[in-house]
């Protein structure tokens, strides 16, 4: 179970004049074997929550428990190690590293080529034409995407944090990605998404707002009170999860 506790994060949080809230108050649940989905309008603090949870940055105050272990001050390293993996929403290109060599590193040996077809086969990508590719400039948003989640696969854990996961897919079907969130159902799977689709593969969907508490609850109670966007109606009565 990951949980975080009146979570505060404030940008400019060093020059008051300037100081902005983000994320106010915030307390979730993300509960083992469950995909979560967090949604909500721009600004609202998706991607930030995001990489609190990863260790990129720090809350101003709050805590961050995983399986009732305070991880709040770990680094990205230590959290990476206790099964926390983070896909994010613009892949990093390599300049003289091929695909065959970021798999291995997130497998932590060398990858078996049965074992590198697998995770690329996975994510809609033929190994023979891409295992020796040089993750540069030469890949395409939507596939250096690709690469990037056959590499979250590769690495494994128990927490998988997927930032905007559809970003720059375009040839590639929303329902191959959904599929690839299917495969991951026996982990706790955190995506930050607008997309319809993507919210109907959600067990849960949290929407943010930056001016009140989160909203929380499962598909069916969620998916009615959103707009195309991702931004909820004005709803203030809480779900039975928040009761």
């Amino acid at each position: 179970m990951l949980k975080l506790e009146h979570i505060y994060y404030d940008v400019d949080a060093d020059r008051p004049d300037k100081a902005r809230h983000i994320l106010s108050d915030v307390s979730l649940e993300f509960p083992d074997r469950t995909v979560t989905v967090i949604t909500g309008h721009n600004g609202s603090g998706k991607s930030t929550l995001v990489k609190l949870i990863m260790g990129i940055d720090r809350p101003a105050s709050g805590k961050i428990l995983f399986d009732g272990e305070d991880v709040t001050d770990a680094s990205v390293t230590e959290r990476a190690l206790k099964g926390f993996t983070l896909a994010f929403q613009q892949p990093v290109r390599f300049k003289g590293i091929t695909v065959r060599d970021l798999l291995n590193a997130a497998c932590r040996k060398k990858c078996s080529t049965g074992e590198a077809c697998k995770y690329l086969y996975t994510v809609g990508l033929c190994a023979k034409d891409y295992i020796d590719r040089p993750v540069d400039d030469t890949l395409s948003g939507g596939e250096l995407k690709r690469i990037e989640l056959a590499t979250a696969l590769a690495k494994g854990g128990e927490v998988f944090l997927l930032d905007e996961p559809e970003a720059g897919i375009d040839l590639w079907s929303f329902d191959e990605l959904v599929g690839v969130f299917d495969k991951l159902r026996d982990k706790t799977v955190i995506i930050v998404s607008h997309q319809n689709k993507i919210l109907q593969a959600a067990d849960r969907i949290v929407v943010l707002n930056s001016a009140a508490q989160p909203v929380v609850g499962t598909r069916d109670e969620i998916l009615p009170g959103l707009t195309d966007t991702g931004a909820p109606y004005c709803r203030r009565t809480p779900t039975k999860e928040q009761e």
